[in-house]
């Protein structure tokens, strides 16, 4: 298999025409008639996961956050003021010889995706929030119906589920029944989850004001963090992988950790 087909397969369960017009998915630096020795699954696609991707002797890191959305005006080995870290994660992979794909918010759109996040809560995603009436339908975030939770109970449950410490907008007694899941940053999706009758949103991150104004008109936030909220894509995108024929013994899934701290749990030691 080479590089060209596996991105292919990948487009074939992650449609390029499902992401956004401002994204950059798919193959942003290798040979794509190079074959496929060993693929890397990760969040990232940074410096550090590329150096790590070495190590682990792949020459393929399949990422679910783009390397740049812009291209870089320029690439160097270390990232400063001019030379951003994507330009240091792009010269270091072409240094390394390693081929870097990205299935963003085409991946965020998947049913896998959807899936992937409910599951993590012990909940079943019924639709996206984007087709609340046509539950076949790709589309972003996922709306779950769930047995009546407390609101503190739902975060708490989130937090082991994700391993992070969330920030919560909205009573802790409040009971929540129906849910909505989204991955990343909430955006403009809020609107979508009211009228879709959600108690209660699960999300990476969202704005100040947006939450403000969702919890006083009765819908809760529960903040993940960006990065924790999708760390569960890189399992989806590593039995992407897997399916599309590349042998599971040359498949690994990168163990990461948030990238930030948070006071109430003191200074992780692998993040000082």
């Amino acid at each position: 298999m080479t590089i060209a087909d596996l991105e292919a397969a990948l487009f074939a369960a992650f449609p390029s025409e499902h992401a956004e017009g401002w994204d950059h998915v798919g193959r942003s630096v290798g040979d794509p008639d190079a074959p496929v020795e060993r693929v890397m699954c990760a969040l990232d696609a940074t410096e550090a996961n590329v150096v790590r991707a070495a190590e682990a002797g792949a020459n393929v890191l399949v990422a679910h956050h783009p390397v740049f959305l812009g291209a870089p005006a320029a690439f160097g080995p270390r990232p400063s003021a001019e030379n951003p870290q994507s330009a240091a994660a792009l010269y270091g992979a072409v240094r390394r010889g390693i081929a870097i794909i990205s299935m963003h918010t085409n991946l965020d759109r998947s049913l896998e995706a959807r899936q992937a996040l409910c599951e993590r809560l012990g909940l079943h995603a019924l639709s996206s929030l984007e087709y609340p009436d046509a539950p076949e339908r790709c589309g972003l975030g996922a709306l779950a119906d769930a047995e009546p939770i407390a609101l503190e109970a739902l975060s708490r449950r989130a937090a082991h589920a994700f391993s992070t410490v969330p920030r919560i907008w909205g009573a802790p007694d409040a009971m929540v029944s129906r849910i909505a899941v989204l991955g990343g940053s909430l955006g403009d999706l809020g609107e979508l989850a009211m009228k879709a009758g959600a108690q209660a949103i699960v999300c990476g991150e969202a704005g100040y004001h947006v939450c403000q104004d969702l919890a006083a008109r009765g819908c809760a936030v529960v903040l993940l963090g960006h990065d924790a909220s999708e760390l569960p894509f890189a399992e989806v995108l590593a039995r992407t992988v897997c399916a599309s024929g590349v042998p599971t013994d040359a498949v690994t899934v990168m163990g990461e950790r948030r990238q930030w701290w948070s006071l109430d749990e003191g200074a992780l030691h692998d993040n000082r």
